[in-house]
């Protein structure tokens, strides 16, 4: 059942972005079913919760890495579920008659229903790092949800905004939790939080803390990081309800809750926590008081009331922490129900500027009195619920004291309370009551009960708290707060009328003194807009353009375009820290006897350190050199025969052919000497490098080769056969053992061959295409473009190769062979039709697209792996059987016979792309047309004269 409460919105998601096709209704329809369903099944989980069972379950996922897919379900986490679910239930309601016409639903809701489903698994996650997984989701869903309207700049800055500080803190979040479970030997939060004892003992705990309220505090947008909040209201009213008052920035305040347990009790932990809070609770509500946008005042108070909490939490008291779980509920039914309110006003009256606005409670009677009513209980008046929480609140406060100050608490908190006296009080008188204006750029009207009649739930809900807060909410504020603290907080009788005490004078100081701020706001608003306090959005965009500008300096140095430059910062760096541990450690030479070295490999070495030398000494001549890398490529496939292995050979010398063709043809284009770059000081350096790295890595090799080493290599011989099928080590390693990175290579190469049709498919537009418009040959040409004898051989050969690379392909599996080679051998093949008989020609007969051929064959081998998964086997693990056939006998067959047509059909229409677009380069660089258009031969055989000649006489 909890998987099926953690999944319904993630996979449901889908539903409103098809239904669309069926109308507005149907697709609020289907997110609706989707977020009712998920309320349902929390439902018949409620009773067990409220009787004190614990629903867990849990499916492996990467036990190695202690990344299990573990859930449970305890009193806190229903109680933000239901928040969740409940309020985004209604939210999806008030939202199908908020979006414009315009305004494209499904994408809304798809987009709503992922967050939905990021926030249940939060709330719901046992394992850790399954948590924080859902943690950077909820911060991606929400930076789609800010930026819903993507034709406003305020969106899409406020979607970067949020996104930056909240997963920014994420990444903190991660640190601190890994710390965490590192402590606790588990990464399992049912077993963390049985580690109070062992978790602040350690020393990692300060840093721990640390890194975790990093994250708590910038997704509830605290002190410092408050400034996020307020530019994510230009998202629409729905979103901004939904995540702001049960959801998103509930996040960091449900962590604390969480882990209450284990963190809670240090003098670290109240200092930081509880001073945090209560600095951002008089912070906020004091510049809530002069916003003049609705939105705006509403989001720095849910960032006062977010201090308000974490404050509660930080007090680090059983009856604080209680304090907190019962202001939750609270604040997230007043809350809700004033963001829609403020909805109602922007959707009915057209603006949301409260000094555009004024005596709409006769003109809208009934969002008048939803407002009434939620903003007396966020100003925290009698008898509604935002009164019992606050006033318990000031009671926790005035016991608190503060680096042996008694008096702080006390007095902060009062102020905290009068400002939101004052703030809610302004949202009230300045919206609705006063004298009516006519100058409103909507006529103002009560909207259909589609848009005020989610709200009024949860009116209803404040009431209900507020007048039997111990018949509706008590049951579950004292389960949730044992949760909270484990078992420490002892259950209390909720009630609207607590005596005589401290905290009523406190209270009734606030109320007192929030109303005369608002008989004197107009004075204070003038002094406040006089002040010009320094702004937190300047600020921020102040940080980041220094930091784009400072990155930019750093980039330029390093990456000013010079390859050179920066492979030998790269390469210096790495001699340097290599050559840096070697010397801060004993080195002893290895023991292990060395093999004599054959006549063969003595001279193979010579040639190749020739060749070497040749390619560094003739690189300014480029065909020259290319010449001396082919011959590289060469002897290194001789040696892979000289040391058995023969698949390594074959790949090496195949895979040369084609780039050295390839780069042929690239060359052709480009001038045939390189002109002279570096002055000799800069070849010393660089001569000084490549040595030093060459020295390094040989030293390296030669400190490895020396030494006895236990291989793998042991276990692909004695498995190969049994457990893939094969007696060719190598390729059943490419496979199945290793088939996954091979899946990987093959997407790589596919991409990269998409890479060069992209840069080079409009190299015949813009500047590029002016260049090669002027481009001409400067080397003679020879007259014959495509002799006779080269396009009979070619021809000839073509069914011989294909034939050959068949056979390569059908042996690989139990001899050298397999995909990979098969398909450089066609492609070689096919690559000589080009060469020999013309671009045209050959392309008009090579009729396969080369887009579709990369992707059938990643398709493929993807399918191949999903097969055996299907089976119940590990993804790409190969199954083989042997059969009889009459006169065949007993052959073999096994799956990764498919995964290697995925291979090769990849690797052919990888290199047939590539050769397509090069060769389209250089038909657009020639001046002439190309006689290959209507033959592929200089000499037409049937006459034995030039091709030309025979036109000529024809005519």
């Amino acid at each position: 059942m909890l998987f099926l409460l953690a999944l319904l919105p993630l996979l449901g998601a889908l539903a409103p972005a098809l239904a669309i096709r069926f109308g507005r209704n149907a697709c609020a329809l289907a997110a609706g079913a989707i977020t009712l369903s998920a309320l349902i099944v929390l439902g018949s989980m409620v009773p067990g919760v409220m009787g004190g069972e614990v629903f867990t379950a849990s499916v492996p996922w990467i036990p190695a890495l202690g990344l299990n897919a573990s859930l449970f379900l305890d009193p806190l986490g229903l109680m933000f579920a239901g928040m969740i679910l409940g309020i985004g239930l209604l939210i999806i309601i008030y939202a199908r008659f908020y979006l414009a016409s315009a305004d494209p639903m499904g994408r809304f809701f798809t987009y709503l229903l992922l967050f939905q489903g990021a926030m249940l698994g939060i709330v719901l996650s046992d394992n850790v790092l399954l948590l924080l997984i859902f943690w950077e989701l909820t911060s991606l869903s929400s930076f789609l949800l800010i930026g819903f309207w993507r034709h406003s700049p305020e969106a899409r800055q406020g979607a970067r905004m949020a996104l930056f500080v909240t997963g920014g803190g994420g990444l903190a979040l991660i640190g601190g939790l890994l710390i965490l479970g590192n402590i606790a030997g588990s990464y399992d939060l049912t077993v963390i939080l049985q580690q109070k004892d062992l978790i602040q003992a350690s020393p990692l705990y300060l840093p721990a803390l640390l890194l975790i309220l990093g994250g708590c505090f910038t997704k509830s947008a605290q002190f410092p990081f408050h400034f996020w909040l307020p530019h994510a209201m230009a998202a629409p009213t729905p979103v901004s309800a939904y995540l702001h008052s049960a959801t998103m920035v509930k996040a960091g305040v449900f962590m604390l809750a969480r882990l209450w347990p284990v963190l809670a009790g240090t003098d670290a932990w109240f200092l930081i926590v509880a001073t945090t809070g209560l600095v951002t609770m008089v912070f906020a509500a004091c510049v809530a008081l002069f916003k003049d946008d609705l939105k705006g005042l509403l989001a720095y108070s849910t960032i006062s009331h977010l201090g308000f909490l974490t404050m509660l939490f930080g007090i680090g008291t059983p009856m604080a922490a209680l304090v907190g779980v019962f202001h939750i509920i609270n604040h997230a039914t007043f809350k809700a129900a004033l963001f829609l309110n403020a909805g109602i006003v922007d959707h009915e009256a057209g603006t949301r500027d409260i000094k555009r606005l004024g005596g709409l409670f006769g003109l809208m009677p009934i969002a008048g009195t939803l407002a009434l009513i939620a903003g007396l209980s966020m100003a925290g008046v009698p008898p509604l619920n935002g009164f019992i929480s606050k006033e318990m609140m000031l009671y926790e406060a005035a016991d608190t004291v503060w680096l042996g100050q008694a008096w702080v608490f006390p007095v902060l908190a009062t102020l905290g309370a009068t400002l939101s006296v004052a703030y809610s009080l302004r949202y009230i008188v300045h919206v609705y009551f006063g004298p009516r204006r006519d100058d409103y750029p909507k006529t103002p009207h009560d909207p259909g009960v589609g848009l005020w009649g989610p709200p009024a739930v949860l009116v209803a809900l404040v009431v209900a708290i507020g007048l039997a807060p111990a018949l509706v909410a008590g049951p579950l504020v004292n389960l949730v707060a044992g949760a909270v603290t484990n078992g420490a907080a002892e259950p209390e009788h909720l009630a609207l009328w607590h005596g005589v005490t401290p905290a009523l004078f406190m209270s009734a100081i606030a109320l007192a003194l929030g109303a005369a701020l608002l008989a004197g706001h107009g004075r204070l608003d003038r002094l406040w807009q006089g002040a010009r306090l320094p702004e937190a959005k300047r600020l921020f965009d102040a940080g980041v353009l220094g930091a784009v500008g400072l990155a930019r300096k750093g980039t330029d140095l390093l990456q000013n375009g010079s390859l050179q430059r920066a492979m030998v910062a790269l390469i210096a760096t790495a001699v340097v820290v290599g050559f840096a541990g070697f010397l801060s450690a004993d080195f002893a030479p290895g023991d292990r006897a060395g093999v004599e070295a054959s006549p063969a490999a003595v001279v193979g070495w010579i040639a190749l350190i020739t060749a070497t030398a040749m390619v560094v000494l003739t690189h300014r001549a480029r065909y020259v050199s290319l010449i001396y890398i082919g011959i590289v490529g060469l002897i290194i496939s001789m040696a892979f025969v000289h040391l058995s292995a023969p698949d390594l050979a074959l790949t090496q010398i195949s895979v040369e052919v084609v780039t050295i063709l390839l780069m042929l043809l690239a060359l052709n284009l480009l001038p045939k000497q390189t002109p002279v770059e570096s002055p000799p000081w800069r070849k010393v350096r660089d001569g000084g490098v490549a040595v030093a790295a060459g020295l390094g890595v040989g030293g390296a090799a030669w400190a490895i080769m020396t030494r006895p080493l236990d291989s793998i290599s042991s276990y692909f011989w004695e498995n190969a056969y049994s457990g893939g099928g094969g007696t060719n080590v190598v390729n059943v390693i490419l496979v199945d053992f290793r088939a996954f990175d091979t899946f990987g290579e093959i997407i790589v190469l596919g991409v990269a061959a998409l890479g060069i049709f992209a840069l080079l498919e409009t190299v015949g537009t813009g500047p590029s295409g002016r260049r090669l418009a002027l481009w001409k040959p400067d080397a003679v040409r020879s007259p014959e473009h495509h002799p006779m004898m080269l396009v009979v051989a070619t021809r000839v050969a073509l069914p011989l190769a294909v034939m050959v690379a068949l056979y390569i392909f059908l042996r690989g599996h139990n001899q050298p062979g397999g995909g990979f080679i098969a398909g450089l051998v066609v492609a070689i093949a096919i690559l000589m039709q080009y060469m020999a008989s013309g671009f045209t020609f050959a392309d008009q007969r090579l009729r396969a697209d080369h887009h579709s051929m990369i992707g059938a064959g990643v398709l493929v081998a993807g399918l191949t792996g999903l097969g055996a998964m299907a089976f119940g086997a590990p993804f790409l693990t190969t199954a083989f059987d042997y059969f009889t056939l009459p006169v065949i006998g007993e052959f073999e067959l096994a799956t990764a016979v498919l995964f290697d047509i995925g291979v090769a059909l990849t690797v052919i229409g990888a290199v047939m792309l590539a050769l397509a677009q090069l060769s389209q380069v250089a038909q657009k660089a020639e001046k002439e047309p190309s006689p290959d258009t209507e033959t592929a031969m200089d000499v037409d055989p049937a006459r034995n004269e030039p091709v030309a000649a025979t036109k000529e006489a024809d005519r």
